[in-house]
């Protein structure tokens, strides 16, 4: 077994950030079963906290207010992050990997996702100072991010970009401007794979959109940077297929925008709704009038968009 240059390993701190979906189009099935994707991914501040120490043996540790439902163990995709990092530079997947959970886990935005790009970078810096490695390529930390999940990727990147493929083919967007969400969670889960079989099922019905697979006017109103012309376009190919499957998320969608958001979709494949808003105080009565109305909600405010995966 290779050994570490430094007896007391250093504790590594990385910050996580969350994702909100601007605009999901969805294509057929593919080959692999993977449907095409052409989405709009922004990043938003509400972050975890990811820190690394290289060790003997292995720990998970999950704290937070969101830990409900996170495996502590190393079935964690965070910890086959710092696997698949040790694999690659020939080294053993030990130590301790924490995780102070403040993105709401299973709710379309991508908490354990950017958990893992986070695991990625800590692990690579970890690893290669305490054993004296050269670190792995920006490069390859995509190809393993892509690897680990479809979100990974842009968790990793953060800031505006567009996705395609299963969402992790990117290409960086021009964001101008800071846009303000109120975010509600709900207490029940929405199965990712239901979500898109009721989607086939709609279309296969003739009750389902035709993909929208165009995201130009997207494009064209980040770059303008105003919330209005960015609210008129927002779209969500995976909504009707969330709202069949959850019809009491439309009732939470009418009470934000009733409460003054200028446009409420739901985030990925659900249950989170995203409700973007014109200004803080806003987004702070869409939190409060949804929460009030909808029991098993709770509601966060936070902007967009931020970094990905960023050490401390």
């Amino acid at each position: 077994m290779s050994k570490p240059v430094n007896e007391s390993p250093q504790l590594w701190q990385a910050r996580a950030h969350a994702k909100v979906n601007l605009h999901l189009g969805v294509g057929e099935a593919r080959a692999d079963g993977f449907h095409e994707l052409a989405t709009v991914f922004q990043s938003l501040d509400v972050h975890d906290r990811v820190n690394y120490r290289w060790g003997e043996g292995c720990a998970v540790e999950v704290t937070g207010n969101h830990a409900k439902g996170v495996p502590a163990s190393t079935e964690n995709l965070a910890w086959r992050a710092v696997e698949l990092v040790a694999q690659n530079l020939m080294l053993p997947a030990a130590g301790t990997l924490t995780m102070e959970k403040n993105i709401p886990a299973a709710g379309g935005m991508a908490g354990g996702s950017a958990d893992a790009a986070a695991a990625l970078l800590l692990a690579n810096q970890a690893l290669s100072k305490e054993f004296g490695r050269e670190p792995l390529s920006t490069e390859r930390l995509y190809e393993l991010a892509a690897e680990l999940g479809s979100d990974v990727p842009f968790t990793l990147m953060g800031g505006t970009a567009l996705g395609r493929g299963r969402g992790e083919l990117l290409t960086p967007m021009l964001s101008r401007g800071r846009y303000i969400w109120a975010i509600i969670t709900n207490a029940e889960g929405l199965s990712t794979p239901s979500v898109f079989r009721k989607l086939d099922e709609l279309r296969a019905a003739g009750r389902g959109s035709t993909p929208h697979l165009d995201t130009e006017a997207v494009g064209q109103a980040l770059v303008g940077g105003n919330p209005r012309e960015l609210a008129a376009v927002m779209h969500n190919d995976l909504q009707p297929a969330a709202l069949s499957l959850r019809p009491d998320l439309r009732k939470i969608l009418e009470t934000g925008e009733a409460a003054g958001a200028l446009k409420g979709i739901v985030s990925g494949s659900g249950p989170t709704c995203a409700f973007l808003c014109e200004d803080e105080e806003t987004a702070q009565e869409v939190v409060a009038q949804v929460c009030a109305d909808n029991r098993g909600t709770r509601g966060l405010v936070t902007r967009g968009p931020a970094t990905g995966a960023t050490l401390v």
